[in-house]
């Protein structure tokens, strides 16, 4: 059975130790062409240093930190540029489907195959128990790749164009996640990550 065969709306992934969500395309007024385009243009992209291990590295991607709250991981503290328009577009989307809140965003650009995120869970303090964080991709897909703790399981999952992924429950306590670099020629993608940062944590 496709557990995607409907692309209007959530469907599951089973998953032990969390809560893993898919829909391979998330209801938008724009084309995804066109979101992409959009965002590469009115994005302020960066790269960043951040600290890994007691060292410093620049992130093999670009990124840019948006909405109400700074965000503190990898040894630095992102402070948020606005929303624009076409964010609060797409997080108003992200929030119908998914039926959750957020107020924070935080934009990756991956340029190539190159490009990549190393291993990690997103579970800093501000984010509270058991978070959820909702991903929207757009551009040329990527492997996604989920790695369980305590457990010898992995999950594979291609983001495509449009798609939502959405990690909620006790996912960020047991499984992390990354992007490996690829050989094989891959086109530019953006992926938005929602969050809901409180900041009193």
């Amino acid at each position: 059975m496709d557990l995607f065969a409907d692309d209007t709306r959530l469907n599951p992934i089973p998953i032990e130790d969390g809560e893993l969500w898919f829909q391979q395309r998330l209801a938008l007024d724009l084309p995804p062409d066109e979101v992409m385009r959009r965002l590469l243009a009115e994005t302020d992209w960066r790269e960043e240093q951040i600290q890994v291990w007691g060292k410093l590295h620049m992130q093999p991607r670009l990124s840019a930190w948006h909405g109400e709250a700074s965000y503190r991981y990898s040894g630095k503290t992102f402070h948020p540029q606005p929303f624009t328009a076409l964010q609060l577009h797409i997080k108003q989307a992200v929030e119908r489907v998914t039926g959750r809140q957020f107020n924070s965003v935080l934009l990756n650009y991956y340029r190539n195959e190159r490009d990549s995120m190393g291993f990690h869970a997103d579970d800093e303090r501000e984010l509270g128990r058991n978070p959820a964080v909702a991903s929207v991709s757009f551009g040329a897909p990527r492997t996604f790749i989920l790695k369980h703790r305590r457990l010898p399981k992995t999950v594979k999952l291609a983001l495509g164009d449009g798609c939502l992924l959405l990690m909620a429950g006790a996912l960020q306590s047991h499984w992390t996640h990354g992007i490996n670099k690829e050989r094989t020629p891959r086109g530019p993608r953006i992926n938005l990550t929602f969050r809901q940062i409180h900041p009193d944590f």
